[in-house]
């Protein structure tokens, strides 16, 4: 069997993929695409309804690297453009692989879901705003990075929040996304926020780190993912690694602050899909523009999208600005000065990717919205300061996964992948599922 008929086999039963390649012509290295990444000839929708149909005529810059290393296999199943932390904000909800009556997380569900489902040299190459490497990486047991702020080129990136989304990686071990990012990080003059600077090699390497481990990381969360994280700790420190406790005051004030960013970027991003020059759009009839845009808007955006963007311009509005938008924007600074205060004294932060296990796709039908925000509380804080990280499995609770996330400074990529190294050779390989 092929990977492309292997792909569309595991598809029927996980529902991971949005469009998968008629052939490719390398099996030897493959990649998956986040559907909010651009890819010539190819769907990308962003998992909304309202640019279901869009084939890109370019190649986001990433694209264009990955075709030189590899094969392309797909576009793969997220939240409508990254508004979620479960992956059921869309037209096709991916099931996890380990229980297919639970979660893949979010938004890059699809791309978590394929990692521990296919078995190929592949990596994933997805997107975080808040989280959304991250949380499937543990929900799905793999190994996901995100890298700095601005590492990575963002042209061909469909937005969610600009000031916050991240190209990243997923493999199942560590030198898998220590390669993905090797070959997509680098500057590109298409992007502003690209980071001008020295190519990096990522490979991991022996290293014995300080660990710092936030207090308030272990608040509310799951007794039987704590002892799993405190055991890798434990794990890395019979390997040399020293670790001590630290404090991060504003955990909880990060998660206000960044969902209020979030919405206010949101807003104003998904502004341009209004029926005219972008998304679907219908005859006008006699309607004038502004019904118009709203029936357009109303029908096909979805409620998660819709409720982002009344709270997004709502924050932005005359009166509320200041007291909104612009106080988060300061409380994101002094979270990254707490950040940056932690790292003077270790050089990894270590804590769990999520509070709770992988759950049921029937107990988040009706889930509060209030609710799911705060399943970021963990993964929220370090994206928030445009800072690296990675989630690694380490262990597993009723056969659910669980993830251990390591954090470092800005561009010190190469510490937490050093650090999920060590700590990946001691536990041992993963005995994935057979789909």
């Amino acid at each position: 069997m092929t990977i492309i008929e292997e792909c569309k086999r595991i598809d029927e039963k996980l529902n991971c993929f949005t469009a998968i390649a008629d052939k490719i012509d390398s099996e030897d290295l493959v990649f998956s695409l986040k559907d909010c990444i651009c890819t010539k000839g190819m769907i990308s929708g962003s998992g909304s309804n309202i640019i279901s149909n869009y084939k890109p005529v370019f190649d986001a810059t990433v694209v264009t690297k990955l075709r030189e290393a590899g094969s392309i296999i797909g576009k793969m199943c997220q939240d409508e453009f990254g508004f979620g932390t479960f992956c059921k904000n869309t037209y096709k909800i991916p099931k996890n692989p380990w229980d297919t009556k639970r979660s893949c997380g979010g938004s890059s569900g699809g791309s978590g879901c394929i990692t521990a489902a296919l078995d190929a040299n592949h990596i994933a190459i997805a997107e975080s705003t808040g989280g959304s490497i991250s949380c499937p990486a543990s929900f799905c047991g793999v190994v996901g990075l995100t890298p700095t702020y601005g590492l990575v080129s963002r042209y061909g990136l469909i937005d969610y929040a600009s000031s916050l989304d991240k190209i990243g990686v997923m493999a199942r071990t560590v030198s898998g996304c220590a390669k993905g990012l090797d070959i997509i990080a680098g500057y590109d003059s298409k992007d502003s926020t690209s980071i001008n600077m020295e190519k990096q090699d990522f490979a991991p390497t022996d290293n014995t780190l300080k660990i710092g481990i936030p207090k308030e990381y272990f608040e509310n969360v799951d007794e039987n993912i704590q002892k799993l994280v405190w055991d890798a700790i434990k794990i890395l420190e019979s390997k040399g690694f020293e670790y001590k406790e630290v404090s991060l005051s504003l955990t909880k004030q990060a998660l206000a602050s960044y969902y209020i960013i979030a919405m206010s970027e949101a807003s104003t991003n998904l502004a341009k899909y209004c029926g005219m020059r972008y998304g679907a759009s219908e005859d006008i009839g006699d309607r004038n523009f502004n019904q118009y845009f709203s029936d357009i808007r109303s029908a096909n955006f979805g409620m998660e999208a819709k409720r982002r963007i009344i709270l997004g311009t709502y924050s932005r509005m005359a009166g509320y600005r200041d007291d909104l938008y612009l106080k988060a924007m300061m409380v994101r600074t002094l979270v990254i000065q707490d950040f940056k205060k932690a790292f003077e004294k270790v050089d990894v932060l270590a804590a769990p990717t999520m509070p709770m296990l992988p759950p049921k796709l029937s107990e988040l039908e009706n889930i509060e919205p209030l609710k799911e925000y705060q399943s970021d509380v963990l993964t929220v804080p370090i994206n928030l300061a445009g800072m690296p990280c990675v989630s690694v499995p380490c262990g597993f609770v009723e056969n659910l996964p669980v993830g251990i996330h390591l954090m470092g400074d800005h561009l010190q990529e190469k510490k937490i992948i050093d650090t999920a190294f060590a700590y990946e050779n001691k536990r041992g390989e993963i005995k994935y599922p057979k789909v």
